[in-house]
């Protein structure tokens, strides 16, 4: 999220927190070049009007490079010609100040879809379904009730199939930049998630390397 307006940039933020996502704020267009060479984003919701570096000029650097992130404008700028110019520029979507908040919900949804790396609509290993976008879970058929970080960590286990995920990794994609790396948040998620999936247990624990999804645990595989 790069908006220079302090307190629309957190309350967005938030609410799309609230929808399972993982989300870094800048306020200015240097801060989030900054961030960009850094992490890899799916989607950049991005103000046109940015102090330090321009969004249009932001967005050209994003679209040039190869493994790029998805570009939604949202900016006060909203006439026709407006709309041309921020798509010429590259971006992949546009919508103008005022806005309604699922409608930005759903478009940043479609845009992360719509990302060359996408992976298909519904996960599947191990008996589990998985559907990111109906934001529903079912294991043999039968509904689960997860929590939104308790999916977000089920959502990148099952992404990193039959890869190991860290729990810095998981702090990373699940929650945000602000995550503290020393806290035990991970350990009790996937605690709460493992209760929750049921028997015969499929998150595994390797000490030094991470967690994982598996369709078949052995006596020397770790559960807690």
């Amino acid at each position: 999220m790069v908006e220079d307006a302090r307190s629309l940039a957190d309350v967005l933020a938030e609410g799309l927190r609230d929808q399972g996502m993982a989300v870094d704020v800048a306020h200015d267009g240097l801060e989030a070049a900054a961030k960009l060479d850094v992490n890899a984003y799916d989607v950049v919701v991005l103000d046109r009007d940015l102090p330090g570096l321009h969004g249009d000029t932001l967005c050209q650097m994003i679209t040039e490079n190869d493994d790029r992130a998805m570009v939604l404008m949202l900016t006060a700028a909203g006439a026709p010609g407006d709309r041309v110019s921020g798509l010429s520029l590259g971006a992949d979507d546009y919508l103008a100040k005022p806005f309604h908040f699922p409608e930005l919900v759903l478009r940043v949804r479609a845009l992360a879809r719509r990302r060359p790396a996408a992976r298909p609509r519904t996960l599947r290993a191990a008996g589990i379904e998985l559907d990111p976008v109906g934001r529903t879970v079912t294991r043999d058929g039968h509904r689960l009730d997860l929590s939104v970080k308790e999916f977000g960590v089920l959502e990148a286990l099952l992404r990193a199939v039959p890869g190991f995920l860290s729990a810095e990794d998981l702090l990373e994609q699940v929650w945000d930049e602000h995550a503290d790396p020393f806290t035990n948040t991970v350990t009790v998620t996937i605690g709460r998630l493992r209760r929750k999936l049921g028997d015969p247990p499929v998150v595994i624990t390797t000490p030094g390397v991470g967690y994982r999804l598996v369709a078949r645990t052995s006596p020397e595989d770790r559960l807690g």
